[in-house]
């Protein structure tokens, strides 16, 4: 159970210690790279989010790992992003307790993303030729284990190709990195967590990320509802819509500032792209790790139907 006080005691401590270093790489990416983001601009956190022309400009760059998400490797072998290493969707997400997704041990990840060349000083650009919300998931993860320099490719492989950047076949064999995990527990809600948030006063806002008929048919008590691919402009072609664009989607959906937001889905995906969203406009987030299938089908709560949070 994650509680308030180890929220507000040594989390508290990473989480400043976080913050500062996302503060530093932002003035870093928006004073030296010269291919930031525009979407990004107005974010709280806009080095969260690379553009293609940054990575463009980077990909010699050795303190820069980027890392393609998927399930088959036979995809990435095809072609990818000249230097991006392969991420077995297997090797970052596992299932026990009755859970079809849920992060590994620690030392499970530590050692994943060590043999990727991931080290402590390493900006990590994350894509996916997938199903979007697997890169979320991979970022949720980095974030997880107190990795700081994360960021995702606005538009992901889709826009790179769409502006014939370079793509390859060849395989990189990156010198292993050195990962020291730094556990930020108040990154993952668990089902406690989810519980308090049900009730009526609840300090913390339940986002119910799954599509509109899925809320419908059943979600927890109080949560509000914005759909994963409401904040892309192409579910096929993931570019963010720019920060006042996403802010205002949140607030119209009572998503208010100042309140902690635990996302939810299915079985923590589409969660995970919104957690991330969330992080990048600043809200204090967690990502419930057992979403509705914890919820429903392993301890069987009920759950609200109708198109309103109660």
């Amino acid at each position: 159970m994650v509680t308030g006080t180890r929220r507000a005691g040594s989390g508290a401590t990473l989480k400043l210690n976080i913050l500062t270093h996302r503060t530093f790489l932002s003035l870093f990416l928006v004073l030296f790279s010269g291919g930031g983001c525009s979407a990004a601009v107005g974010a709280a956190h806009p080095e969260m989010l690379v553009s293609t022309e940054w990575l463009a400009n980077h990909l010699n760059d050795p303190k820069v790992v980027i890392l393609q998400v998927g399930q088959d490797r036979r995809d990435y072998e095809r072609e990818h992003i000249p230097g991006a290493r392969f991420l077995s969707s297997e090797d970052f997400t596992t299932g026990h307790q009755g859970l079809m997704v849920e992060l590994p041990a620690v030392e499970k990840l530590k050692q994943t993303f060590e043999e990727l060349g991931v080290s402590d000083d390493t900006q990590v650009v994350i894509y996916t030729t997938e199903w979007y919300p697997a890169a979320g998931r991979a970022f949720f993860t980095l974030d997880y284990l107190g990795h700081a320099s994360t960021a995702l490719l606005d538009g992901s492989l889709a826009k790179w190709k769409a502006e014939s950047r370079p793509l390859t076949g060849e395989i990189p064999r990156p010198a292993r990195g050195s990962l020291t995990p730094r556990v930020n527990e108040s990154a993952r809600a668990l089902l406690a967590d989810a519980k308090a948030g049900t009730e009526a006063g609840a300090h913390v806002i339940l986002m119910d990320s799954r599509p509109l008929k899925r809320y419908t048919a059943g979600h927890l008590a109080g949560a509000d509802h914005i759909f994963w691919e409401e904040t892309v402009q192409n579910p096929n072609k993931p570019v963010f819509l720019p920060s006042p664009e996403l802010r205002k989607l949140f607030e119209s959906r009572g998503v208010a500032p100042g309140h902690k937001v635990i996302t939810y889905c299915e079985i923590g995906l589409q969660a995970s792209h919104m957690y991330f969203v969330a992080r990048y406009l600043g809200y204090d987030a967690a990502m419930f790790d057992g979403s509705f299938y914890q919820w429903k089908d392993v301890e069987h709560l009920p759950a609200t139907k109708g198109s309103s949070p109660r």
